[in-house]
């Protein structure tokens, strides 16, 4: 088991990663952000909030894995 830093610091380049690895997955696909927070049902803000690594709920990047067809798995991964 690994101990938690002391700080939280380490969380926005975590999440900077996913969304990172979102965009790549979307862009490989030739996909445009219309186009997909429009299959996932959610809105343009909150597929930029996830690209760009802000706070998101769990739900948020199940939907969009599941449009992108990517197991959520992939997304998490270091």
């Amino acid at each position: 088991m690994q101990e938690l830093p002391d700080d939280d610091s380490w969380l926005p380049d975590q999440r900077r990663a996913i969304g990172d690895r979102v965009r790549a997955e979307r862009e490989r696909q030739k996909l445009t952000q219309e186009q997909v927070m429009l299959a996932a049902r959610i809105d343009r803000v909150t597929l930029w909030r996830l690209e760009t690594g802000h706070d998101l709920k769990l739900s948020t990047l199940q939907r969009v894995a599941f449009v992108l067809d990517v197991p959520l798995a992939d997304f998490l991964r270091d």
